[in-house]
């Protein structure tokens, strides 16, 4: 990569969206708490911006992740969803079972597409079923899953969860079953001891895949020093995201993205820093419209018991100043300007997600 940034390293986004959000079907799928996978529109533009940005790879959401469907059987269909999607475009996307497979999507200049859960609760209640599910889950190609949304489950507690319960012994079950069959463990949206107990159980490094520093700003969201040292500790990954916890006003700026990596790198080490965005490469065209309908998406999420502190009908989910196909050559520049070499930045683009790939996704 050169000094200028303009030689784009391996770019791995930990979380983040494969979609035109400008399409009529995403524009109302996005006025939804959850919305199907076949209504996101992974068109022409979605691809060719996530060409442009220099994307290699992505972490996307699919399954169950609150609301009334039943978790396991959607999460399936879901997995069909993208399988089709897929197929549909040989030549540009890449379904990723392993860490070799980022590699070759960076060589074959495809997009590799990482399935990912966001709530555990996909695995069910009936203990005796956990290891078969988990088993379904890792053969249909699922690589990564989140045990908690922002609520409590019968796993253990999200961030917004009043009690902090830690992991329940339902959720050490669920670890060990992912252990066992080689998925991430991801731990966004955990409460804090659940977050500090399913690192410490885990036989295998975790990841928080998208999150801020609470010691940056102190929003239920982020993660605090402790429980990003823990995991960091133990071989995980933590990924920031471009998301409005940055910042306490909720209005979050790409400087507020750096200081949260640089805060991380100086808890964790530069090993095992990376972004997890949470968001998509194609930028929401029209703005004004946007916000004309975010109002009631948060009031709807707060209504439902998903939403977050933090999020208000003013705040927009993702870094005005840091969205698009030039998104992460922004990010660059803007660690190169705070002195961040090559060799580091690299690291925190995408070489750190897939060198944490290589430590869990083994045979």
């Amino acid at each position: 990569m050169s000094p200028t940034g303009t030689s784009t390293p391996l770019i791995v986004n930990a979380l983040g969206q494969l979609d035109n959000p400008n399409a009529p079907a995403s524009l109302e799928a996005a006025a939804r708490l959850n919305p199907s996978s076949d209504q996101l529109t992974v068109d022409a533009r979605a691809i060719a911006d996530a060409h442009a940005s220099g994307l290699t790879a992505v972490n996307i959401t699919l399954g169950y992740t609150m609301g009334d469907l039943p978790p396991y059987e959607h999460t399936m269909e879901e997995i069909d969803v993208w399988d089709r999607l897929i197929d549909s475009h040989p030549d540009d996307l890449l379904k990723v079972r392993t860490a070799d497979d980022i590699r070759r999507a960076r060589n074959e200049g495809r997009i590799g597409v990482i399935y990912g859960f966001q709530n555990g609760v996909a695995v069910g209640k009936d203990p005796e079923l956990v290891d078969t599910r988990v088993a379904t889950f890792a053969r249909a190609g699922g690589r990564v899953v989140q045990l908690t949304y922002n609520q409590a489950n019968h796993l253990g507690d999200g961030s917004m969860a009043t009690a902090n319960r830690g992991l329940t012994p339902f959720g050490r079950q669920v670890v060990e079953s992912l252990n066992d069959h080689h998925l991430m463990v991801d731990l966004s949206h955990s409460g804090e001891n659940t977050c500090l107990d399913a690192a410490r159980h885990s036989r295998v490094p975790v990841s928080i895949n998208h999150t801020g520093c609470r010691t940056v700003a102190d929003l239920p969201r982020n993660k605090t020093d402790e429980e990003l040292r823990l995991v960091a500790s133990r071989g995980g990954f933590v990924g920031i995201y471009f998301m409005p916890f940055l910042n306490v006003t909720g209005h979050a700026k790409a400087a507020d993205v750096v200081e949260h990596i640089m805060h991380a790198v100086d808890v964790c080490g530069e090993d095992h820093v990376g972004i997890g965005t949470d968001g998509s490469v194609t930028a929401i065209d029209d703005l004004d419209a946007y916000r004309a309908t975010l109002a009631d998406h948060v009031a709807a999420r707060r209504a439902a018991g998903v939403g977050a502190a933090g999020e208000r009908a003013d705040t927009y989910p993702f870094v005005v100043d840091l969205r698009g196909v030039d998104q992460f050559r922004e990010l660059i520049r803007l660690l190169e300007k705070r002195g961040y070499g090559s060799g580091r930045i690299e690291k925190i683009m995408g070489r750190n997600f897939l060198d944490y790939a290589d430590r869990v996704w083994t045979a």
